[in-house]
C-alpha cells in the first residue's frame, strides 16, 4: 500500500493552525470541543494528513482571533503552474529546521517569552546567551 503524502499547502495550513492555538492557550482538546471535532481530528488538521474545508477554516479563524489569511501567511513560493507539487515549497534545508523549531512547543514558547522583554539591551543580551550556549559567540550579527 502506498502511502499518500500530504499536500504541502495543507501542511503549512495545519502548521499555523497549531502555531496560533498554542499561542493562545488552547489545547487540541479544547479547539476540538468548540468545533465539534475529536481532539485526533483537530491533530490530523495540524499535521496535513486531513484537509481543513472553507467553512471549517473560518470557524478556525473566528476561534483562534484571526483573519483566514493568516492561515496563508508566510506561504513559501510555489512551483508556478504546479500549486501541489508533492517536491515541496523549494525551502533550504535550514529554513525547514528553523520553521520546524518555530512551530514547536519549545520554539513557540521561547518566542512568546523573547517578545515580551520589553529592554532591546535586555533581549541583545539573551541572544548573545544563546549564542553562547550554542557555541556561537565569535559569529557576526544578523
Amino acid at each position: 500500500m502506498v502511502k499518500k503524502i500530504p499536500n504541502p499547502i495543507d501542511v503549512h495550513v495545519g502548521g499555523r493552525v497549531r502555531m496560533r492555538r498554542m499561542l493562545v492557550g488552547l489545547s487540541q482538546e479544547k479547539l476540538g470541543e468548540r468545533l465539534k471535532l475529536t481532539f485526533q481530528q483537530v491533530q490530523k488538521y495540524e499535521k496535513g494528513s486531513n484537509r481543513i474545508s472553507a467553512s471549517r477554516l473560518y470557524q478556525m479563524s473566528q476561534i483562534l482571533g484571526v483573519p483566514v489569511e493568516f492561515f496563508f501567511d508566510d506561504l513559501p513560493e510555489l512551483a508556478k503552474g504546479d500549486y501541489a507539487a508533492p517536491s515541496g515549497f523549494g525551502e533550504s534545508a535550514q529554513e525547514t529546521i528553523i520553521m520546524d523549531f518555530i512551530n514547536s512547543s519549545e520554539g513557540l514558547q521561547l518566542n512568546k517569552a523573547f517578545s515580551e522583554i520589553g529592554d532591546p539591551r535586555v533581549r541583545k543580551k539573551v541572544v548573545e546567551l544563546v549564542k553562547s550556549i550554542a557555541g556561537q559567540e565569535d559569529e557576526e550579527d544578523d
